[in-house]
C-alpha cells in the first residue's frame, strides 16, 4: 500500500516526498492491493517471509546491484560470484534449506544476478535421474558447496536435438570405467553455465556405448577441474565462450573431453545401468533421460521467465504516469502518456498476459509435483501432457514475455533506450530465454505432435482399439463443438464461457486441419517424415491456438476460485477478458476462418476491448504494485516508488565511469584534431 513518503533505494542517500502524479494513481484504491499481494504469493506468511529475507540481503552492501550497468564481464562475473558466496555465508548461518523458500526469494531479491545457478539444475538432474545411492554421494557434496556442478548437454553442434548429441561415452568393461569422448570439433560442450571459469564437475549429456551397442542419451557426472587447485583435469579443455547480449555475470563455457575416464557408478542409473560385465539395463522409458529438462522448464518459467516481464510492466507503467506529453485538449496541462489509449493498447496487453502467465505457472506447478514423484517411481502415465504442457508453456512464455518487454521498453521513449531504464537488460534476458532449455519453435512442434496423437485418439471407432480418456488440456478435443459464435453484443464478449468457447473451437479446427493436410499428403504418397516436414507451418499455428487456448482456461479457472475477493475478482476479470480478447482480435483471421466469427462481431470484441482499456486505466498501477518488487530488484532509475524518475535519472548517470574518469581519447585524439586546425585560425 501507498505511503506519502518512500525512501528512494537505489544507493542515493537522499529522499524525497512521492511524486504527486504517481501519489494520486494510489489515492483510490478500488481493491487491497496488499491483499492481491498475498494471493500472488501464495499466502500472506509467504509474503512475509519474502519481506523478511529481502530486507536481510537489501541490508548487506555485498549485494548491491546498483554498478551492473557500469560494469565489464570481469567485473559483472566477480559480482556475481562474491553474492553467491556471501549468500551461502547467510543460509548456513541462517539455516536455509537448499529447497527452501528463502534462497527462491533472495535470489528474486537480487534479480537471479548470482553465479553458480546451473549448480541448482545439476542438483536437479542429479535428483531425477540418480540412483537412491547416487544422491546420497553426491547430493551432500553440492549442497555444501565441496564441489561445484554444471550441466553439460547443449553441443557447438547440436541443441535442442538431443538425439543428434555427438559426445560419447563408451563402457570398458576390463576396467569397469566410461571413456567419456568429444570425437569433433562440433561434439565441443557449449554454453553451460559456470563452466567457464567455475565448476570442478560437470553433469555430461553422452551416447552411451556399451558391447558394441549405441544405447542413446545418458548423464555421467565428470571432475573437470582440481579440487585442489582448480586446474583442469588431464583430458579436459575448458574455457568461456566469450561475450554475450547479455548474462555476463554467467561464465558461459565451452568443455572438450579426450578420452576421460570415470567410473561406472558415475553413470546415473535411476532409469537405466550399465552391469560390470557391459549388459545393458533399461528401467524407464526412452523420455526418461528428459525428465531434468522438464524440471528445469517448470522452475524456470516462475523463477526466471515471468518476474522479468512483471517487472518490466511495473517500470513502463510507473514511468507513464509521470511522464507528460502533449495535451489532450488545448486548454489543459500537458497529459501523463497512460492516459492515451495507445500507451493503454501497448501496455495493458502485457499486464494482462503477466498475471494469466502467472496463475497458469501456479498450475503448472501443481501439476508437476503431483507427476514427478510418480515419474520417479516410475509411473510415466503423466509424463506425455507434463511434457506437452511445459514444452508449450516454455515456448509461449519466453516468446510472450519477450515481445512484452520490448513493447514496454519502447512504451518508454528515449529514456527506455537507456540501461539506466533497467529495461535493455530485462529484454536480452528474455531474448536468451526463447533458445534456452529447448529453441521455442521446437518446443512447440513438440506440442503438435501431442496434439495430433491426441485428435487422432478422438477418432479412433469405439470398437478398434480400448478408448483411453484424453488428458485434460486436450479435452476440448472432445467436446460439442459450436459452429457460429452467439455474440449479440460487445458486453457479450465479457463472458469467459464464450471467449473459452471460442479459443477451444480455433484451437481444435486448427488441429483438425493440421492433421487433415498431413494425411493428405501421406495418401499422395508422400513418406510420414516428408509430410511432417511440409506440414509443419500448419502444426505450429494448431500448437501456439492450444497454448493460448490453455492461458485464457487457466486463467479464468484461477478467477473461479477468487469469489470470496469480490474486489479483486472484478479487477483481475477484466484482465483475463482483455487477454483473451486481445488474442481474438490479434488473430481475427483464424476465427473468420470458418465465419466462427462474423465480421460485426469482431467489430463488437473490439468495442469490448477498448472499453476494458478505460476500465483498467485506473488500477494499472496498483496491479503492478502488486508485484511487490523492491527498487533495488528493479535496479531502473525509471521505475522506483516513488516516481522521482528526472532526478534519479540525471543523478546515476552522473556516476558511470565515463563522467567520473578521464576522457581516454582526448590527449591522442581530440587534443591533435583540434590543433591541428590552429594556424589556419
Amino acid at each position: 500500500m501507498g505511503s506519502p513518503v518512500h525512501r528512494v533505494s537505489l544507493g542515493d542517500t537522499w529522499s524525497r516526498q512521492m511524486h504527486p502524479d504517481i501519489e494520486s494513481e494510489r489515492y483510490m484504491q478500488s481493491f487491497d492491493v496488499e491483499r492481491l499481494t498475498n494471493i500472488l504469493d501464495g499466502g500472506a506468511q509467504n509474503t512475509a517471509l519474502r519481506r523478511k529475507v529481502e530486507s536481510i540481503i537489501h541490508s548487506y552492501p555485498e549485494f548491491s546491484c546498483k554498478d551492473n550497468y557500469f560494469m565489464t564481464q570481469n567485473e559483472r562475473y566477480k559480482a556475481a560470484m562474491r553474492r553467491a558466496f556471501h549468500i551461502r555465508l547467510i543460509a548456513r548461518h541462517l539455516g536455509w534449506l537448499e529447497d527452501g523458500r528463502e534462497l527462491g526469494y533472495a535470489y528474486r531479491a537480487l534479480s537471479g544476478d548470482v553465479a553458480l545457478n546451473i549448480h541448482r539444475v545439476f542438483l536437479r538432474a542429479l535428483r531425477s535421474l540418480g540412483s537412491e545411492e547416487q544422491i546420497a554421494k553426491w547430493d551432500p557434496l553440492c549442497k555444501n558447496i565441496q564441489i561445484i556442478a554444471t550441466y553439460a548437454q547443449t553441443e557447438l553442434g547440436h541443441g535442442t536435438y538431443l538425439q543428434g548429441l555427438e559426445t560419447e561415452a563408451t563402457y570398458d568393461a576390463a576396467t569397469q570405467e566410461f571413456v567419456i569422448h568429444s570425437p569433433t570439433l562440433t561434439a565441443t560442450k557449449w554454453w553451460p553455465g559456470d563452466l567457464g571459469r567455475s565448476a570442478t564437475h560437470a553433469l555430461v549429456q553422452a551416447q552411451l556405448i556399451c558391447s558394441g551397442a549405441r544405447r542413446g542419451m545418458h548423464a555421467f557426472i565428470v571432475p573437470i577441474r582440481s579440487l585442489q587447485d582448480h586446474t583442469p583435469l588431464p583430458g579436459i579443455i575448458v574455457g568461456d565462450i566469450g561475450p554475450k547480449m547479455d548474462f555476463d555475470q554467467t561464465d558461459n563455457g565451452f568443455l572438450q573431453l579426450n578420452h576421460v575416464r570415470v567410473p561406472r557408478e558415475n553413470m546415473l542409473s535411476r532409469f537405466a545401468q550399465v552391469l560390470p560385465d557391459g549388459t545393458y539395463v533399461k528401467l524407464g522409458t526412452a523420455q526418461s533421460n528428459y525428465l531434468p529438462m522438464v524440471v528445469v522448464r517448470v522452475e524456470l518459467l516462475s523463477g526466471e521467465v515471468l518476474p522479468i516481464l512483471q517487472k518490466a510492466c511495473v517500470i513502463a507503467m510507473r514511468y507513464s504516469v509521470i511522464r507528460r506529453q502533449s495535451r489532450l485538449r488545448p486548454s489543459d496541462p500537458e497529459a501523463k502518456v497512460l492516459d492515451y489509449q495507445t500507451q493503454q493498447q501497448k501496455l495493458f496487453p502485457q499486464l494482462a498476459i503477466s498475471y494469466a502467465f502467472h496463475f497458469l505457472a501456479v498450475s503448472l506447478l501443481e501439476f508437476f509435483q503431483h507427476s514427478y514423484t510418480a515419474i520417479l517411481n516410475r509411473d510415466f502415465s503423466f509424463l506425455p501432457e507434463l511434457h506437452a504442457l511445459s514444452t508449450g508453456m516454455k515456448a509461449m512464455m519466453s516468446e510472450f514475455c519477450t515481445q512484452g518487454a520490448e513493447m514496454c521498453r519502447r512504451a518508454c521513449g528515449g529514456h527506455g533506450y537507456s540501461k539506466l531504464s533497467g529495461l535493455p537488460s530485462l529484454v536480452t534476458k528474455l531474448s536468451a530465454s526463447c533458445t534456452y532449455e529447448g529453441e521455442n519453435t521446437v518446443l512447440y512442434l513438440q506440442v503438435a505432435r501431442f496434439l495430433v496423437k491426441s485428435y487422432l485418439q478422438t477418432q479412433m471407432s469405439p470398437g478398434s482399439t480400448p478408448q483411453r480418456s484424453l488428458p485434460p488440456s486436450v479435452a476440448y478435443l472432445t467436446a460439442p463443438d459450436l459452429a457460429r459464435c452467439p455474440a449479440q453484443r460487445a458486453a457479450d464478449f465479457l463472458c469467459p464461457e464464450l471467449y473459452t468457447t471460442a479459443w477451444a473451437h480455433v484451437a481444435a479446427r486448427l488441429i483438425k486441419d493440421s492433421v487433415q493436410h498431413l494425411q493428405t499428403l501421406m495418401q499422395s504418397g508422400a513418406d510420414q517424415h516428408e509430410a511432417w516436414n511440409q506440414t509443419t507451418v500448419i502444426h505450429l499455428q494448431a500448437a501456439k491456438a492450444h497454448c493460448y487456448y490453455v492461458t485464457v482456461k487457466g486463467f479464468t479457472e484461477a478467477l473461479e476460485k477468487l469469489e470470496n475477493e469480490p474486489a479483486i475478482q472484478q479487477v483481475l476479470k477484466r484482465l483475463c477478458d482483455l487477454h483473451a480478447i486481445h488474442g481474438i482480435l490479434t488473430n481475427s483471421g483464424d476465427f473468420l476462418h470458418d465465419a466462427f466469427l462474423s465480421g460485426d462481431q469482431v467489430d463488437m470484441a473490439r468495442t469490448a476491448y477498448l472499453d476494458l482499456l478505460r476500465l483498467i486505466r485506473k488500477d494499472a498501477i496498483l496491479l503492478t504494485d502488486a508485484f511487490d518488487f523492491t527498487d533495488q530488484c528493479l535496479n531502473s532509475a525509471l521505475g522506483c516508488y516513488d516516481g522521482n524518475v528526472y532526478e534519479r535519472l540525471f543523478q546515476w548517470a552522473q556516476k558511470s565511469p565515463t563522467n567520473t574518469q578521464e576522457n581516454p581519447a582526448y590527449e591522442e585524439y581530440i587534443r591533435p584534431l583540434l590543433q591541428s586546425w590552429k594556424s589556419k585560425l
